[in-house]
């Protein structure tokens, strides 16, 4: 699990680094306006990182599965080796899905309207710029999402149905307590990365971005990384330990 939590905080930095940076220098510089070279690139790296994680966050509940339900054969089917193997898959499967949306969004035309209800470029509200029809790009997105959100979800749930009739079977209070705790954070996350995601794709119909847009897109790439060592690590007993340690000046007794 550490493992995969290194990876999705490089995951958290990134997302922050490709869109906040970037509007934070349009508006102290008071330059509004945002070359589209410079838009396409923002737009492949967001879909690269949002990518590979949805794929973290499914190999996360594959983890969790083999810890709970199967713990003998826990260090064999989760090895180093499955373990980079999981991550480079998703990493790959990620580029391929943003390449696609971005080689796909390039083919539109924009001859109209050029402002963009939202401070990051993202494919809901370049299509609705694009003079040329959107159709195609927009049956991509779904196909796409299915294979990038749909089967994940699919696999999560499955994966926490055992879990949950796993630890049902458990006798003890405190065994059920401790093994949904370690659950828990993984859940949480899950929820408020596909619930965003949801909403930001799913609404392709609308013709006019609404301010929800910004919000939603403020809590996917800013707020959530934020939560994740809140909602990951200050759970840990001993995290939060260190921490009173810090915050009072009190060090640790040898």
């Amino acid at each position: 699990m550490y493992f995969f939590l290194g990876n999705l905080s490089v995951l958290d930095i990134g997302c922050i680094t490709v869109t906040v940076p970037s509007m934070l220098v349009r508006l102290l510089s008071h330059k509004h306006t945002v070359p589209y070279a410079a838009c396409l690139t923002q737009l492949f790296f967001f879909h690269q990182l949002a990518g590979v994680d949805c794929y973290l966050l499914t190999a996360m509940a594959y983890d969790r599965f083999l810890a709970i339900c199967r713990p003998l054969t826990y260090s064999t089917h989760m090895s180093q080796t499955v373990q980079r193997t999981l991550v480079a898959v998703s990493w790959a499967c990620a580029f391929s899905n943003a390449l696609t949306h971005t080689v796909a969004i390039s083919t539109l035309n924009f001859c109209g309207p050029n402002v963009i209800n939202h401070f990051y470029c993202d494919l809901p509200q370049l299509f609705q710029l694009s003079c040329s029809s959107t159709q195609l790009n927009e049956l991509l997105l779904f196909g796409l999402g299915i294979l990038m959100a749909g089967a994940p979800v699919i696999l999560i749930v499955t994966s926490y149905i055992h879990v949950a009739a796993a630890v049902l079977r458990i006798r003890s209070a405190e065994g059920r307590k401790k093994a949904f705790s370690t659950c828990g954070s993984h859940l949480t996350m899950v929820g408020i990365f596909y619930g965003t995601g949801v909403f930001s794709y799913m609404r392709l119909g609308s013709v006019e971005a609404s301010d929800k847009d910004k919000g939603i897109g403020i809590l996917n790439t800013v707020i959530s990384p934020m939560l994740n060592p809140v909602i990951y690590s200050l759970r840990n007993p001993d995290v939060q330990g260190a921490l009173q340690r810090v915050l009072t000046g009190k060090r640790a007794l040898v």
